[in-house]
């Protein structure tokens, strides 16, 4: 079985499940070891190989990346936001992790062009600046 079998079962099985391209991003992030840089999962490991399983996420992940680089800034915020709401998190607290842990750096696939990875941290960062803009209240106007 090749690579491109295997990619697809994870796109038809999975991905597809995952509306967002921010949030198969990550999901596949979560999937290779910090360690190694290899991807790991079970299900696709036992109908392919664990080689091609690696590859077809490795593949996926890149593919997710490619997206959100060619995303609209629009686009990003309208993600974020939505991938914000998922985490049951209070916004505050997701703007302010995200903005000083900076998260997303992790879910860069290996191998990828810096001046892509720099262009959607970028973004990334301006997309966070502009849902704190959203999500604090308007400055009240000063009384003569």
């Amino acid at each position: 079985m090749d690579v491109q079998q295997a990619a697809d079962d994870i796109r038809q099985r999975t991905l597809a499940e995952i509306p967002r391209s921010l949030d198969r991003l990550i999901y596949l992030a979560s999937m290779r070891d910090y360690n190694t840089g290899l991807y790991h999962h079970d299900g696709l490991a036992a109908r392919f190989s664990q080689e091609v399983a690696c590859e077809a996420l490795a593949d996926c992940h890149r593919e997710a990346f490619r997206q959100l680089v060619g995303c609209s800034l629009q686009g990003l915020v309208g993600q974020m936001k939505a991938y914000m709401d998922s985490t049951h998190t209070s916004p505050s607290e997701f703007l302010t992790t995200w903005t000083r842990l900076e998260p997303y750096r992790v879910a860069v696939p290996v191998e990828t062009d810096p001046l892509s990875v720099h262009f959607l941290f970028s973004s990334f960062r301006i997309a966070l600046a502009i849902l704190g803009a959203r999500l604090s209240p308007p400055p009240s106007e000063p009384t003569a």
